[in-house]
């Protein structure tokens, strides 16, 4: 009996093994590793974090809901990956062989490439896991009770920007609806060469809306910035100018601070020879395929994609939502094709479309493909798109939980944001 085995069962993971479950014969067997029990919505951790989400809310046991699916479950940590032999050693001691392998762990969270840096024994908060998120409400509660300086951002070598600029905005809305925000400075500090580069080299015209609003709700900023340490209450960040050579030094105070590390690879990906590029991350071709083992897919944010370009301070690429949902739809597509003796073809669209709650309003963006140039550039502001991230939150919850593979992107997202396309003007915006 062919056994595909999926490592990880976040976002893209649990989605991926309905949609092989759904489109492969019913006599493969299917297993998801993952280190926790739980499934847990990982875009609704800034809402966590300002106490508008519960664990609850969006998280819950995985098994059960895989069971259904039949799909197989182990709520382990991956120690080691024999590629060679087909097989992964998991914390507990147990071997467990593969014939398929499909990584999809997310990343590892770089904290420790700042001084100072991060929940567990640093001084800044993250909102990356559900944890994180909690401990970042704690924080936010002494932050109510003991207003001062904020400074929220992305440390240098981070791919992820959205969730800084939704949690600043969330977070200044929050403080508005508490009525403290008067006694609250914030800053935003990053290593983007300016706002709304967001990984990307920006998005339509992500600069001057994202700035805009920025000014608009008095949140100041620090561009080309490279943390060299945090103390307790004090973060010191070297900003450079668009030479890469130091321009100014500041000292920052802060009561409060959340800023979204680099990624690695996790440990036993990363540990296998010839897998991954430096950084730890599956090398893969547009198959999603590992050129050195050919039984070997990765999807999500594990996956190796090179910089869109060469900045001052070194930034990332994301993997939004969109993209991996294309990654696992090729993935299905090839690994189904290989069962048949066939050649897989199928190719993930890797398009950018990314919905950021900014607490009362929000801002969407779509970029096809997503390294410029491009096809479609577009990025628009409403209110339209808050409540189509509420909405986005409640459907992928329903989804996960009805075992659906359905592609949820390209089915209804696309259609929204296509049809506030049609809205594309000055007081949408």
């Amino acid at each position: 009996m062919t056994h595909i085995v999926v490592v990880g069962a976040g976002l893209g993971g649990m989605a991926g093994a309905y949609e092989l479950r759904d489109n492969l014969p019913k006599e493969i067997k299917i297993t998801v590793v993952n280190e926790r029990d739980h499934y847990q919505f990982v875009p609704s951790n800034p809402w966590i974090a300002v106490g508008w989400r519960k664990r609850d809310d969006i998280s819950f046991p995985a098994a059960p809901y895989l069971a259904k699916k039949n799909i197989d479950f182990i709520a382990q940590r991956v120690q080691r990956i024999d590629a060679a032999a087909n097989a992964l050693h998991l914390a507990n001691g147990e071997l467990l062989s593969y014939d398929y392998l499909v990584i999809a762990t997310g990343p590892k969270l770089a904290f420790e490439e700042v001084v100072g840096a991060g929940p567990h024994g640093g001084y800044t908060q993250s909102v990356c896991t559900l944890d994180h998120a909690e401990a970042a409400h704690n924080d936010f509660q002494k932050l109510l009770r003991n207003t001062g300086p904020v400074i929220v951002g992305a440390f240098q070598g981070a791919s992820c920007f959205g969730p800084a600029y939704e949690y600043s905005f969330i977070l200044e809305t929050a403080l508005r609806r508490h009525k403290v925000r008067d006694r609250v400075p914030m800053t935003y500090v990053t290593s983007e060469p300016y706002i709304g580069h967001l990984g990307l080299g920006g998005v339509g015209d992500s600069k001057s809306m994202l700035e805009s609003e920025f000014r608009n709700r008095h949140i100041k900023w620090i561009t080309n910035a490279r943390v060299t340490r945090i103390e307790e209450g004090k973060m010191f960040i070297d900003e450079l100018n668009d030479k890469g050579e130091l321009f100014r030094q500041h000292e920052l105070p802060f009561v409060h601070s959340m800023m979204l590390p680099a990624f690695k690879g996790v440990d036993a990906v990363a540990g296998v020879e010839g897998l991954c590029n430096p950084r730890g991350f599956v090398i893969v071709d547009k198959h999603q395929r590992s050129p050195r083992y050919k039984n070997i897919f990765s999807a999500g944010v594990c996956v190796a994609i090179p910089p869109v370009e060469q900045t001052p301070v070194p930034t990332g690429t994301p993997k939004t939502g969109y993209m991996i949902e294309s990654m696992w739809t090729a993935i299905c597509h090839n690994i189904a094709a290989d069962l048949n003796g066939e050649i897989g073809d199928a190719v993930g669209t890797w398009n950018a479309l990314c919905l950021a709650d900014m607490g009362d309003t929000g801002a969407a963006f779509l970029a096809m493909p997503q390294i410029p140039p491009r096809n479609v550039t577009w990025f628009r502001k409403g209110r339209w798109v808050h409540w189509a991230k509420v909405g986005f939150e409640k459907y992928f919850l329903y989804k996960m939980k009805n075992g659906s593979s359905e592609p949820f992107y390209e089915k209804y997202i696309l259609k929204l944001v296509g049809m506030n396309r049609l809205k594309d003007t000055p007081s949408d915006s």
